[in-house]
């Protein structure tokens, strides 16, 4: 039997060896964090950073700085920049094959390199100049690690060198994540006007009349049911639905709110932001603090960096504090075409027009290249959604000003009204940009363009053919909806209409969120009488579930005596009554409530997904949520309303009860094992852990369970949520607060990985500023 002992041997030896190759690659990989690096920088920069991997940079002037920044971006987070600027591009299959191919094939209409390359030789002189510092940064970055990030070798690839145009394919890559319906909202609210009645759109697609919290105090009025019969295609099942699931939460979203500083004991106002973004190891930002000689002034910057660009994307500067969240509006709209019958020309305001053919080719990894034809029309692509008409895309992304590194004169801004004056001028998707400044000032705007518009309707496709239809430039400055120092001192944000009146007929509706979440922080700020930057985080972390509290109401109705005793629902009740005010981990009335509303839903409106899916849309596609008018026929039951297949409401509501409750059975063993926290588990993971055996998990965050959800302010789903929780009053940053997930590095054996993940689950508020130096990097000039 000595032979198995040799095959033991030779095992574990062959173990050992690729354990020990595996650890050298790593390794090899691992940036320095100290010591003294020739560079080409002009003068020398210091890279401190705290024992959890706060960089702190600290430079003769800004190019330097952004030099500093490109390295240390480069040398942590190159594979993220360089899935960003791929994505934007359509240059993934170069990196992972023909998995990747279809992705590119749909990106590629969108020409962002090309937009990139017209982007950069329209950049000013000096921001070019600071750009340029930041991708020689990057590349130097890149050239100091013995071998490259770990992800190129389990790809077996090499990575590419950074252009300066690569930057702005990181803002095109927000684009995408940010304003990614592209049409098919505008496709699918076509299909629901054109299919049913007026008056029966109208009361479909609505604002919710119970969660309004718009900053300006404007009211939208319930448009009430219909008395005409309910359209029979929105009743009939004569096909499933594949995709069942209804618009509910807004996907991409977050929060900020501000208070003024008549309200803080020390003066300054007070802004906290927490962005809502997918999740992933690492996470989208980048803790650095940017110190830099401003001619005899000393600049010092703190905040969030996105690897790959050379700004600030929020912070503090001492004077401003400043955040964003997504604005959710209208961005892009769908051109109806009239083609000709040979299909290639379509009907303009100056007549008919050849379309313009683009050829491109998408290099594939491990396979032959692949040509590509795109048909461009003068607004955008040509595109189609399954087997519908012609259209063409016309979005904001598309135009030169769409992109621009503004963004950085925020850094040097003195006033929360020099913030507002800057919002215009700035190309970034646009965002709800709020700003506190240490003199107690807030204020918010939109910041980014606003296309000029004239058309008839801003939900729907419309034919630009008519002269009068369409973009005609972009609004003015002084046109830009705005607003400083509010009387009730207090400003919020939260994806869901914030205006109203001539100023939302400017921006119109992109998918708003419901509303109860932007409610739920504003009763907050409501409440506080004086704050602080506790206070604020505190609201960040409320997960009550007040927009369930009339679902459950309504569940314990539908639980009377007789039905719990029919079908056993006796514990299902308890659970109800007694665990569903929050959306905890340890609670299952939550879970049970939550699944009861989805499942309600999806079968009131299983005929309307059924017949946008067989014109190649998806209910989910729609703007506006149902649960407002799904609410109101509840109110009335009418008979009409109801899908064919249920005979009274009675019979819905418990059907709702019983498939909601067998499906949380069936997924999690019990009704006592349905807590939030089991469903509500992270999948916070690298982007390859997959592909990589046995120890692909290893780099994933541990799968903890999650406090939060959707519809409140601490939103937090397996692998969606707040990327980052900020909390700060400009000159008091040694108070404020800052946390990201997971950690500073990419790399799996830097002692940043995983550095403010724990601190993040448990909700421990890490400071606003780097902490004690524990690194130190030196980059001095080459000579």
């Amino acid at each position: 039997m000595n032979w198995w002992k040799w095959i033991l041997a030779i095992l574990t030896l062959l173990l050992a060896l690729t354990a020990a190759a595996i650890y050298t690659v790593l390794y090899l990989s691992l940036p320095s964090y100290d010591g003294t690096r020739p560079s080409s920088i002009s003068n020398t920069a210091r890279l401190e950073r705290d024992a959890l991997g706060y960089l702190s940079i600290h430079a003769a002037n800004r190019s330097d700085a952004a030099f500093a920044l490109g390295f240390a971006h480069a040398q942590e987070r190159f594979f993220q920049m360089d899935l960003l600027r791929r994505n934007a591009a359509g240059e993934l299959a170069e990196l992972f094959g023909k998995r990747a191919l279809q992705a590119d094939q749909a990106l590629r209409q969108h020409r962002f390199r090309s937009r990139a390359a017209q982007a950069l030789a329209a950049l000013p002189a000096e921001e070019k100049h600071l750009l340029g510092n930041y991708s020689r940064g990057v590349n130097e970055g890149l050239a100091a690690l013995s071998m490259p990030p770990f992800e190129y070798t389990v790809l077996q690839q090499t990575p590419a060198p950074w252009q300066e145009a690569d930057s702005f394919l990181v803002i095109y890559s927000m684009y995408l994540d940010l304003q990614s319906k592209l049409g098919r909202d505008d496709y699918a609210m076509t299909l629901l006007k054109q299919s049913v009645p007026d008056e029966w759109y109208r009361f479909l697609q609505q604002h919710s009349d119970i969660w309004q919290a718009a900053i300006d105090n404007s009211q939208i009025d319930a448009v009430p049911m219909p008395a005409s019969t309910y359209p029979q295609q929105l009743t009939d099942n004569l096909t499933a639905c594949n995709q069942c699931a209804v618009k509910d939460a807004t996907d991409i979203g977050s929060n900020n709110f501000a208070v003024a500083g008549s309200l803080t004991s020390h003066g300054s106002a007070i802004l906290a932001d927490d962005m809502h973004l997918s999740i992933r190891v690492p996470g989208t930002w980048y803790k650095a603090q940017l110190n830099w000689r401003d001619g005899t002034r000393l600049r010092t910057v703190s905040g969030l960096t996105l690897p790959g660009t050379p700004a600030v994307v929020a912070g503090s500067n001492g004077n401003i504090a400043w955040g964003f969240t997504n604005s959710t509006a209208d961005w892009h709209d769908l051109v109806a075409l009239q083609l000709s019958d040979d299909g290639k020309r379509y009907l303009t305001p100056d007549g008919w027009q050849a379309l313009e053919y683009v050829y491109d080719t998408i290099k594939v990894a491990g396979g032959p290249d692949q040509p590509l034809q795109l048909a461009q029309t003068q607004w955008g692509p040509l595109v189609r959604f399954g087997d519908s008409p012609a259209y063409a895309l016309r979005w904001v992304a598309y135009d030169i000003k769409a992109v621009n590194f503004n963004l950085l004169q925020l850094e040097t801004s003195a006033t929360a009204q020099d913030a507002l004056q800057l919002a215009s001028q700035v190309g970034i998707p646009t965002q709800n940009l709020l700003v506190a400044d240490n003199k107690g000032n807030i204020g918010w705007s939109l910041m980014g363009r606003i296309p000029k518009r004239n058309l008839p309707d801003l939900d729907t496709a419309q034919d630009w053919s008519n002269p009068e239809y369409g973009w005609f430039g972009y609004i003015q400055p002084d046109a830009q909806p705005q607003l400083l120092n509010p009387v009730g001192q207090r400003l919020w944000t939260a994806n869901s209409r914030v205006i109203g009146a001539a100023d939302y007929q400017l921006i119109g509706n992109g998918g708003y969120d419901l509303g109860a979440r932007g409610w739920q922080i504003q009763q907050g700020l409501n409440q506080l009488h004086s704050a602080d930057e506790q206070a604020l985080h505190k609201i960040q972390l409320d997960n009550r579930a007040l927009m369930l509290e009339r679902w459950q109401q309504l569940l314990l109705e539908v639980l009377d005596k007789d039905t719990v005793q029919q079908h056993q629902l006796q514990s299902y009740r308890q659970h109800v009554l007694t665990s569903s005010q929050s959306a905890s981990v340890d609670a299952v009335g939550y879970s049970l409530v939550r699944a009861f509303r989805q499942q309600l839903l999806e079968l009131q409106f299983a005929p309307l997904s059924a017949y946008l899916e067989r014109h190649g849309a998806r209910s989910q596609d729609l703007k506006y949520s149902l649960e407002t008018p799904l609410w109101a026929m509840l109110q009335q039951r009418r008979a009409d309303t109801l899908p064919a297949n249920f005979s009274s409401w009675a019979e819905l509501l418990l059907t709702a009860v019983l498939q909601s409750k067998q499906q949380l059975e069936q997924n999690n063993g019990s009704l006592s094992q349905s807590n939030w926290g089991y469903i509500n588990q992270a999948r916070i993971n690298h982007p390859l852990s997959g592909a990589i055996p046995l120890l692909g998990g290893w780099l994933n965050m541990p799968a903890t369970a999650l406090n939060g959800d959707s519809h409140m302010p601490r939103v937090q789903r397996p692998g969606f949520g707040q990327s980052q929780r900020m909390v700060v009053a400009p000159g008091q940053e040694h108070k404020g607060i800052l946390t990201i997930p997971a950690g500073q590095s990419g790399h799996p054996l830097s002692p940043f990985y995983r550095g403010d993940h724990q601190y993040w689950l448990n909700e421990v508020a890490l400071p606003f500023l780097p902490g004690e130096k524990k690194y130190q990097l030196l980059l001095t000039p080459q000579g």
